[in-house]
């Protein structure tokens, strides 16, 4: 699965990196957990150009009567996301990219767990693939959710976990994003990322609590 994340890159590098027509505004976070407000980029239907969006993580069904599904959904298994009820509407017609800069998986050792850090081996961004939703609440309430697709892990994180976010390369970016391509034709996308492209690091444990987000979470361990 993936539970803990990070977008420490600026906005303008973002902003250049997804080619967005706006530089977006958002700080660097070092420790995103679930039902938090992530970023993503989508597409506008009518012109498919890309536009950035903050988003609940935890997707909310447009059927559920409560929000309360969204801490059991922040994850979809590649496997069988075109199957499941919670996600076989959004394969097919609310894709996006949930933009990050690694992310944490922990390995258990005797009573505890160790922290691993992810990401590229230049510490360049890149996108999760992800699906959105919309959710109204009996009050009125709208929300945008989210959840991030796994896949089963690459040679680098095998040691750490048996399973990773899939990670898209932006060749495939267009074709996911891409509305009037259907769930079908993405599923083959769904696959491990190059592990050779990838970092492994043991972090320090301050990353287990939710409330941490600072760059010590990030640090390698000696």
């Amino acid at each position: 699965m993936c539970g803990r994340y990070t977008l420490t890159a600026s906005a303008q590098i973002i902003a250049e990196f997804f080619k967005l027509s706006e530089v977006p505004d958002i700080t660097p976070r070092y420790n995103i957990a679930p039902t938090q407000s992530v970023a993503t980029v989508t597409v506008s239907p009518q012109h498919l150009q890309r536009q950035f969006q903050f988003m609940r993580w935890g997707l909310i069904p447009s059927w559920s009567k409560d929000m309360k599904i969204g801490s059991k959904t922040i994850n979809a298994r590649s496997e069988t996301v075109a199957e499941k009820p919670a996600f076989r509407s959004a394969i097919k017609h609310r894709r996006c990219l949930i933009v990050a800069d690694g992310f944490y998986e922990w390995l258990p050792q005797g009573k505890h767990k160790q922290p691993y850090y992810f990401q590229m081996a230049q510490g360049a961004p890149f996108a999760f693939a992800g699906l959105w939703e919309n959710w109204e609440s009996p009050e009125a309430e709208k929300i945008v959710s989210c959840t991030i697709i796994t896949t089963a892990a690459n040679e680098t994180v095998q040691p750490v976990h048996d399973r990773m976010p899939v990670i898209l390369p932006d060749t495939a970016w267009e074709e996911w994003l891409d509305p009037a391509v259907n769930a079908q034709q993405v599923l083959p996308l769904l696959k491990p990322y190059t592990a050779a492209a990838m970092t492994a690091n043991a972090v320090s444990a301050i990353v287990n609590s939710p409330t941490r987000d600072s760059p010590e979470c990030i640090q390698p361990l000696e």
